[in-house]
């Protein structure tokens, strides 16, 4: 981490929601804030000129979404990090943002704390997820249905005829073989890649695994040399893409 107050960027096409986060953001102590962008153009821009340590890209903007400017401050200012600002915690396009390298993900209605926990937190490399926004990752990663999904349209409709009668049991297959790991991971660096995605620290993940904290570490590394991860958030939408869950 540099020394010195967190410099900020803060994008968003919402005027009060913009200068309301801006005018936050100037309350909290080692937070500055070096510009405000009403969409994506203009957060590129800002960051060129004033190289800031994280930008909070709203992901719903005019010119140039979050999404794609997300890709391009990653791409074109590695130096910079983003923390994803959005309404609602379900948003699809999340998953978008944290595979064009978004490091942390906030809902507009979280506190003072919680935002500059998150700053904070992706300044010194590791990734800042509100709860809300975490357990929507956890949610999409196991395949899990979301709360208020909508229910299919089979499961309203009137009452259904009486199966036909069951054909006679079949002859039990042997154990399923699982498909192979992505990369070479092995069965115990794939565990632990999910206790990750499932949000638990190194020393959470040793104590569920029964190793100890070095232990850990080391199956962390070489994961990420496996899969060219930089961070758990990347670990986590690695995660997500290969199907690698708690429990799968």
């Amino acid at each position: 981490m540099t020394d010195g107050p967190i410099r900020v960027v803060v994008a968003d096409d919402q005027t009060v929601v913009r200068e309301g986060i801006v005018m936050l953001l100037g309350l909290l102590p080692g937070i500055t804030v070096v510009g405000s962008a009403p969409d994506g153009e203009e957060a590129l821009r800002l960051v060129a000129e004033h190289a800031p340590d994280v930008v909070l890209m709203d992901l719903r903007m005019p010119r140039c979404d979050g999404v794609e400017a997300t890709r391009r401050i990653r791409a074109e200012h590695p130096g910079t990090e983003v923390v994803v600002l959005t309404t609602y915690a379900d948003d699809d396009s999340l998953f978008s943002a944290l595979q064009a390298g978004a490091r942390g993900f906030l809902t507009k209605d979280a506190g003072a704390e919680e935002i500059a926990r998150a700053v904070s937190d992706v300044r010194s490399g590791a990734a800042g997820l509100s709860p809300q926004v975490q357990l929507r990752l956890l949610e999409r990663l196991s395949g899990a249905p979301h709360p208020g999904a909508p229910v299919a349209a089979a499961a309203q409709s009137a009452p259904q005829p009486a199966a036909p009668a069951a054909p006679p049991p079949r002859p039990r297959p042997g154990p399923a073989q699982r498909p192979p790991l992505p990369d070479g991971l092995t069965q115990r660096e794939a565990e632990v890649l999910a206790l990750i995605a499932a949000g638990l620290s190194n020393a959470e993940i040793a104590e569920r695994l029964f190793v100890s904290p070095a232990t850990v570490k080391t199956h962390i590394n070489n994961l990420f040399a496996k899969t060219a991860v930089r961070d758990r958030a990347q670990a986590v939408a690695y995660a997500f893409k290969h199907g690698i869950s708690d429990g799968s």
